[in-house]
């Protein structure tokens, strides 16, 4: 391991935003940091990119759309790098030649469909009007109907590889989002040479070389035992579809910790860094956290908490877990079976509900007090005891990732009366979301995956309400990761490891990771109320989930009728 001279960047792409950090790799200090948001955020209604956003009307999303711009990528790296290491010569005297190494995780499953060098198809004048060009986001849930076709055939044909994905693979995974390219956009999907994770092309950007990461191929890319589902497999969902794989999504596999390249010199202008340093094979963001919390062993869950929840984890074998987003083989780290589940609305949720749910005195109460409006709710809810609120909620405003993995699944309150007040519904949320992390830990442990701890990383385990009551509904230890750049930390690891300054993650993870134990615990008291709204909550997600009660998706598809007869897409 090289001395206290030696550093590694981090590049954590998000929902909204990327952040860098620039981290000794003695002991994981984070010497410097910066975020930049991108720019055209998440288009999720309107496509305000390209030529007629910018000459006035800009093209109508369909329901459950979010799209991203590729180029607000590469902008993260022309500016949060560079601030980065300004930050970290100012305060620490690093110089940028001080640094052997560069990682990027992303958020997944991410798609870029481009040409075969890799310009996205967004970029080309004959597709910049067309929706269907850009970067599909991970909350991407429109491609559900061909999700169902996927899992309705697998389950038909009786195909192995289903059960490692808990019986249902996802909409927003790459088989999904691809089919619904071809069949609703037939045009782009022809011209789409390579279907690219954003994870992947990001590093292709920064060493010249395509490098296709393991850990999306076998999660979101439903590659197992070195096989993506084969061509007549493919075929069967559409004729069209059967050269899927062989065309556009093959390629070269990296594995986590390796390196993909060096760094261009177009890369280094971008960044300020050397060129020719070592950059690591792209990762996920959910992914690395786990190594930067030291999460490396059996029995450790991870749950990265911010828009969506991520649940990670290790295992000594290999287990078929219901509604599990996957199991790999080395996923996480070597040597052991990496799980993921997750939920696909947590802090949005709550957002959400501030934006749309509280009456302006909250408001300006708030600003009176000098406290955000979701630190002023957590003020009062955090007043009430258990159950005092008479609401239970389901977590399912947008939609469900594990255990169901149906994204036609909306939210739903119980309980309200005349006298229910802002404070009880956003304590409901709270909890709703915690109930569903129940949920997928109980499926683990059913499944014979032990569940010892839970480790949160994320924004949101700077609510204290919300850690506690994660305590008391899961009955774990809750632990929190020491570092508000979980991520970031994480890819800072993996490109320790490519550079040769560690042997592999685990010793990375424990010279560099950084972690609280404990920090949360469970009160008994609590938790015997908590099964008391639990055991109501498990009624609702089975009535309306698993209970043949197809309101939800009547609803979803009343929807979708009334706005395309507004004319804003079916």
């Amino acid at each position: 391991m090289s001395g206290n001279n030696t550093y590694v960047v981090g590049v954590d792409y998000g929902t909204l935003s990327g952040r860098a950090v620039v981290v000794r790799v003695a002991d994981g200090t984070v010497v410097g940091s910066a975020a930049h948001p991108y720019a055209h955020g998440v288009m999720e209604s309107e496509l305000t990119a390209g030529p007629s956003a910018a000459g006035g009307a800009a093209a109508t999303l369909p329901p459950d759309w979010a799209l991203q711009v590729p180029g607000d990528y590469v902008e993260v790296l022309s500016h949060a790098v560079p601030a980065a290491l300004a930050s970290a010569r100012e305060e620490h005297g690093v110089r940028p030649e001080d640094v052997v190494g560069i990682a990027t995780d992303f958020t997944a499953c991410t798609m870029v469909p481009t040409t075969a060098d890799g310009t996205p198809l967004s970029e080309l004048a004959a597709f910049a009007d067309r929706p269907h060009a850009y970067v599909k986001l991970w909350k991407h849930h429109a491609a559900q109907p061909h999700a169902d076709r996927i899992n309705a055939l697998a389950h038909e044909r009786g195909e192995p590889w289903i059960g490692r994905y808990g019986g249902l693979i996802s909409s927003e995974w790459e088989f999904a989002k691809a089919l619904e390219l071809l069949e609703d956009d037939p045009e782009v999907y022809a011209a789409t040479e390579r279907w690219v994770e954003a994870a992947d092309w990001i590093v292709w950007q920064l060493c010249g070389s395509y490098v296709r990461n393991a850990c999306t191929a076998g999660y979101k890319g439903i590659r197992q035992d070195g096989r993506y589902p084969d061509r007549d497999f493919l075929a069967a969902l559409n004729p069209d579809f059967a050269d899927f794989v062989a065309d556009k999504l093959d390629q070269p596999l990296g594995e986590l910790g390796a390196p993909a390249g060096r760094l261009t010199a177009q890369a280094a202008a971008w960044t300020g860094l050397p060129e020719g340093i070592t950059v690591a094979v792209g990762n996920v963001d959910a992914h690395v956290t786990a190594p930067a919390a030291g999460a490396v062993d059996p029995g450790q869950m991870v749950a990265i908490m911010g828009t969506s929840t991520c649940h990670v984890m290790n295992g000594e074998a290999r287990r078929e877990v219901p509604g599990m987003c996957g199991v790999v083989e080395g996923g996480i780290v070597p040597g052991l079976w990496g799980y993921e589940a997750g939920q696909s609305g947590v802090g949005d949720i709550f957002g959400w509900f501030v934006e749309h749910g509280v009456p302006p005195g909250y408001h300006e109460e708030a600003h009176r007090r000098g406290m955000s409006v979701h630190e002023l709710l957590t003020d009062l809810a955090s007043r009430q005891q258990v159950g005092e609120h008479g609401l239970v909620a389901l977590d399912w405003h947008s939609g469900n990732r594990s255990v169901l993995v149906d994204h036609e699944l909306s939210g739903l309150v119980v309980g309200q009366t005349l006298a229910t007040r802002p404070e009880d519904t956003y304590r409901a949320l709270l909890e709703a979301t915690a109930f569903g992390t129940r949920v997928i830990v109980e499926a683990f442990v059913e499944a014979g995956v032990p569940v010892t701890e839970f480790v949160v990383a994320g924004g949101l385990l700077k609510n204290a309400l919300l850690m506690q009551i994660y305590a008391d509904v899961t009955r774990l230890p809750i632990s929190t990761i020491a570092t508000d750049q979980g991520p970031a930390l994480g890819s800072a690891l993996h490109a320790a490891v490519a550079a040769g300054e560690h042997a592999d993650i685990r010793a990375a993870a424990s010279a560099m990771g950084r972690v609280d134990r404990a920090v949360y615990t469970p009160d008994e008291e609590s938790a015997r109320a908590y099964d008391a709204l639990f055991a109501e909550y498990r009624t609702l997600h089975d009535h309306f989930g698993r209970g043949g009660n197809e309101v939800m998706h009547r609803l979803r598809a009343l929807r979708r009728a009334a706005r395309a007869g507004r004319g804003t897409a079916a």
